[in-house]
């Protein structure tokens, strides 16, 4: 047995896993490294040390740990095969996300998929070793997973189908599972399922595993998930407020390109991961990996009063210069969404102006016209001039961002669907042209960026951005020079956003 262990590594067969999904992504040892790094280094020379990696896909995590536990417990346990018992039977344990990752993971820490087999560099009784797998059902209520709030048209299969109930978020008491305390849990959980809605929707449940890890109550957690959570949103509202008022996070690693960590993978808004620290109480190290450079801030999550987070470290410094004019918030001029209560696939429409027929309407695709009686809410609006943006941006994740659409100027005699959303209303058409201007500059959009981690838009947004003097257009340089920025932070800027 201990031969097996003391050759040398051929090329590492987990850097070129095909990913699952994108919502299931494989994460590769470098990274896993990376993460693990987060964590004590006197950790590894404990013996009493226990670790869970209770979403496991590829087994790197436990494997990675393993080969750290061999260097550190080498003074307690000299003999090789000694050592690597107690590590795989006492120390390191996983619940696997499928029956087939739950082979691989098993092939990854024991060099054998059946941990009782030969080849196996530690015995086990059992094929399972402490990697388990367990086929778990959803448990229905009105059409959703009372856990996971997965939809039942979706996910309720035939016995031999996979059906993502992940056993650690599917059970009111994880701590049964293995009948044992943890003192570490790591790991890359599941990111969203599909809800079953249109346009390939998808339910968030990351947050899940965060939640669940913290009922174990170890003394450290580390996972690397999206960071749309940042900004709230779809399931995370409760979520977000809670880690941004979570003394215990001691460090954050936020990486807004996702090919930083995953390459070849694609995720809205990039990833982080962090070390959550049972017995620490104070501010984050927050850690920005943009570019190729890293910015460190020591700092509390939650950015004074309003309770958001902002991810760039150089941004504080801008929206403080900003804020310091005391200058009323844009979000006051921003509808909720839906702002005329008709749906994106709204199709009672006519593509040209009739008698019946005569206010315009705006939406994804040809516009057509409607008539008044079929405007659900705030009708006074299609008699006034507005602005409308479209709700979601344009473009992929890469760096500069055009972070939103161009703007429109909607006239008298309009309205839109739920693809924009409502700015105004306002006087007159000069106004509306002056605020489109504004909206299309850098350093308007540079300040949606900060509240912006996905590619829809809402009203808070636009929070950060401050009210002007409509009367006149404004430009990049004037309003540069207005909040006194410096030649590095327009620079910050530029590197954000890109020139229309």
């Amino acid at each position: 047995m201990a031969s097996l262990l003391e050759r040398a590594y051929n090329p590492d067969v987990l850097t070129c896993l095909a990913n699952l999904s994108n919502d299931e992504v494989f994460t590769p040892p470098e990274l896993a490294n990376r993460v693990l790094d987060l964590l004590p280094e006197e950790l590894w020379r404990d013996p009493t040390v226990r670790i869970l990696d209770p979403f496991c896909k590829s087994g790197v995590f436990l494997r990675e740990a393993a080969k750290r536990f061999i260097k550190g417990l080498e003074p307690v346990y000299p003999n090789l095969q000694e050592r690597v018992d107690h590590i795989m039977h006492e120390q390191l344990f996983g619940i696997a996300i499928t029956e087939l990752t739950s082979l691989l993971a098993r092939r990854s820490l024991y060099c054998s998929k059946f941990p009782n087999g030969r080849f196996s560099v530690s015995a086990f009784d059992g094929d399972e070793g402490n990697i388990r797998f367990r086929n778990i059902n959803h448990t229905w209520r009105e059409g959703r997973c009372v856990y996971c709030g997965a939809s039942q048209d979706q996910y309720d299969r035939d016995a031999g189908l996979e059906t993502h109930a992940y056993e650690f978020i599917h059970t009111t008491y994880p701590e049964g599972i293995f009948n044992m305390k943890f003192d570490v849990i790591v790991g890359n959980p599941p990111y969203q399922l599909s809800d079953g809605g249109a346009q390939a929707s998808a339910l968030p449940i990351y947050h899940k595993f965060i939640e669940q890890a913290k009922k174990l109550n170890p003394h450290f957690i580390c996972m690397i998930v999206p960071a749309r959570w940042y900004v709230g949103g779809r399931g995370l509202n409760s979520f977000r407020s809670t880690m941004i008022s979570d003394r215990r996070i001691r460090v954050l690693h936020d990486y807004p390109e996702t090919s930083e960590c995953f390459p070849g993978v694609n995720i809205r808004g990039g990833v982080c991961y962090f070390l959550w620290d049972r017995q620490y109480s104070g501010k984050c190290s927050v850690i920005n990996h943009f570019q190729g450079e890293e910015i460190e801030s020591l700092r509390y999550l939650s950015s004074g009063e309003d309770g958001f987070f902002i991810r760039y470290n150089k941004g504080l410094a801008i929206i403080e210069k900003v804020q310091a004019f005391g200058e009323d918030s844009f979000s006051k001029f921003v509808s909720s969404s839906r702002p005329f209560g008709l749906r994106a696939a709204f199709s009672d429409f006519s593509p040209e102006k009739s008698a019946e027929r005569q206010i315009k309407l705006y939406r994804f695709g040809d516009d057509g016209y409607i008539s008044r009686n079929q405007i659900a809410k705030n009708g006074q609006w299609a008699d006034m001039w507005k602005v409308i943006i479209p709700e979601a941006s344009p473009g992929g994740d890469e760096y500069p961002h055009l972070v939103l659409s161009n703007p429109i100027v909607s006239e008298p005699g309009s309205i839109c669907t739920e693809t924009y959303l409502c700015l105004g209303p306002f006087d007159n058409k000069e106004t509306c042209e002056n605020i489109s201007a504004y909206i299309k500059t850098r350093f308007f959009r540079f300040l949606v960026l900060m509240l912006k981690n996905t590619q829809h838009t809402t009203k808070k947004v636009y929070q950060y951005v401050p009210v002007q003097d409509f009367s006149r257009a404004w430009t990049d340089e004037e309003l540069f020079q207005k909040y006194s920025l410096s030649s590095g932070e327009i620079e910050f800027i530029l590197s954000l956003v890109k020139e229309r």
